[in-house]
């Protein structure tokens, strides 16, 4: 679990020096392979590799072999420097990041503090059209500038000289520099964006500041990125070669590990882990995941504007068969927006969840009539679910179990990930797949998918009083009264139903036993290429 910088304190202990980094290094018995090539399933093909524009895990992961933010995340889950060598906070709203001089583009350009500066105000510029401005969010001034209403200069982050970087925040953000290791918080080289406009991202024209350079990319192939000779860190980066290869099939990309194709899989076909697991022993790995699994209802649907009828659909899931029965790789059966590793808030658990499920049937039954439903006029949903064998299952799955128990006659639409994920923030849906894995630990970073207008709030619900709650959390810089804040802010959304939580996930996926560095300790499951190595074999 990663831990939050403490609640503010004396800048000088705040304050973190490159010396307390932990770089991965190949144990001295350990002999390496002479090709340092790694093949690396990814799921779903990534839409971008503009930092402005990221938006799914998939894209964070190559993201993070491109460029490198002020701070890190190693294989552990814990936090690095990165350009930044050392940061302290100063006040509990004002934090200064110190730039390391030796931070190069891969065209061997410096990389300073204007790099981030350009990259943040181009992110909160309303022409960027950015997908997910959660994180800059919190940026003082961020808000505002991306309704329209004060200038991107007014954003309230300042390049003091070429290698220092101040940052003032909107309120006591303890988890700051969790969150500035995010891709999307990444510096941009602004003569590249300037130059090629929409194509800067192409092979050729793509300058970053990672320990990778994008050598090539064919869509729906695989994306391949080599080592950035003028990296700063480069003697500790082993591998030569990442292909990134987009698998939404578990089940082919089983099959092309098998065949020697894949060094790691992205995910396991739902049900396998404990047949994989007699095949392939240690080469299995399963950890969990700070990350939910649920379903997101839209709450100014005719039909779901009705909390009864949502209340229904959440009571009478049986979830302890669907993770051990259907799934079967570990998941953790969740009735809540949070997951029970994240900080900042205390798991709710809601009353019927000790009932028996007959008695929780006839309940929401009774909902469902009490909102005008019945054998006469059977209520009818539509889920859609972007291309995956787990969100059909789970779908196939979730849609028995409502018209089993309450008559209600389901269907289910297949997209596309770019088709889905566009239906799903335009809210043109009844019920979608969704899932959130958290960009850094804390409770905030689910709340913000109930806030009302967030960019992440793709179920278009609005509660003020929820709002409110958030924001005093936010601002409080008391522990336990932080959490009992954001807590309450959770038990009142969720009151509402304005989702159907199902499991928290896990990490289940084969790694070849050569694969070195790789570790099960990071809940965020971001395992950056740098960390990992090839064995010989």
């Amino acid at each position: 679990m990663l831990k939050s910088v403490c609640r503010f304190l004396p800048a000088i202990a705040l304050a973190m020096t490159a010396t307390q980094a932990v770089r991965a290094t190949v144990p001295p018995n350990v002999q390496l392979a002479a090709d340092q090539i790694l093949f690396r399933n990814y799921g779903s093909e990534a839409a971008s590799l503009d930092p402005a524009m990221c938006e799914t895990v998939q894209e964070a992961l190559v993201d993070a072999d491109l460029y490198e933010g002020l701070t890190r995340t190693d294989s552990a889950g814990k936090i690095q420097p990165g350009v930044a060598m050392s940061w302290e906070r100063t006040d509990p709203t004002t934090w200064v990041f110190h730039l390391r001089h030796d931070a190069k583009w891969s065209n061997g350009a410096a990389v300073t503090a204007a790099d981030f500066l350009y990259a943040w105000q181009r992110e909160v510029d309303p022409k960027t059209a950015s997908v997910y401005t959660n994180l800059i969010s919190f940026i003082g001034n961020a808000k505002a500038i991306l309704a329209g209403t004060l200038p991107t200069s007014a954003l309230a982050a300042k390049a003091l000289d070429p290698y220092t970087m101040q940052i003032k925040t909107i309120a006591p953000i303890p988890f700051l520099p969790q969150m500035l290791s995010n891709p999307v918080l990444a510096p941009e080289y602004r003569p590249a964006i300037e130059q090629w406009g929409t194509e800067w991202t192409k092979p050729g024209h793509l300058v970053g500041n990672g320990p990778y350079m994008l050598q090539s990319w064919v869509p729906n192939d695989k994306l391949v990125v080599v080592k950035n000779p003028l990296y700063w860190d480069a003697a500790h980066v082993t591998l030569a070669k990442v292909l990134w290869v987009p698998i939404d099939n578990n089940d082919t990309a089983v099959k092309q590990f098998e065949s020697g194709q894949l060094d790691m899989t992205y995910e396991l076909p739902p049900g396998s882990y404990a047949y994989l697991k007699a095949k392939y022993g240690a080469q299995v790995h399963i950890a969990p995941q700070s990350a939910n699994y649920f379903f997101a209802l839209n709450v100014t649907d005719p039909v779901l504007k009705d909390v009864r009828v949502r209340k229904a659909l959440s009571m009478v899931i049986d979830r302890d068969t669907l993770v051990k029965r259907i799934l079967g790789d570990g998941e953790i059966p969740n009735a809540d927006l949070m997951p029970f590793n994240v900080e900042g808030a205390a798991p709710v658990k809601r009353n019927w969840e000790s009932w028996t499920m007959d008695k929780r049937a006839a309940v929401a039954r009774q909902l469902l009539a009490d909102a005008g439903y019945n054998e006469q006029h059977p209520l009818k949903l539509k889920y859609s679910y972007n291309t995956s064998d787990i969100n059909k299952l789970v779908g196939l799955y979730v849609l028995s179990e409502w018209r089993n128990k309450l008559g209600i006659q389901g269907t289910m639409e297949n997209q596309e990930w770019k088709v889905f994920t566009q239906t799903r923030h335009d809210g043109t849906y009844q019920i979608a797949r969704h899932g959130w894995e958290a960009d850094y630990n804390d409770a905030t970073s689910y709340l913000d998918l109930l806030r009302c207008g967030s960019d992440a709030n793709d179920m278009k619900y609005c509660k003020r009083e929820v709002d409110a709650l958030i924001a005093a959390g936010s601002q409080e810089t008391d522990d336990a009264k932080r959490t009992a804040l954001l807590t309450q802010a959770d038990q009142t959304a969720m009151d509402d139903y304005p989702v159907v939580p199902l499991y928290q996930r896990v990490t289940a996926r084969l790694v070849r036993w050569y694969v070195g560095g790789y570790t099960d300790l990071d809940p965020m499951d971001r395992l950056p290429s740098q960390d990992l190595y090839i064995i010989k074999h």
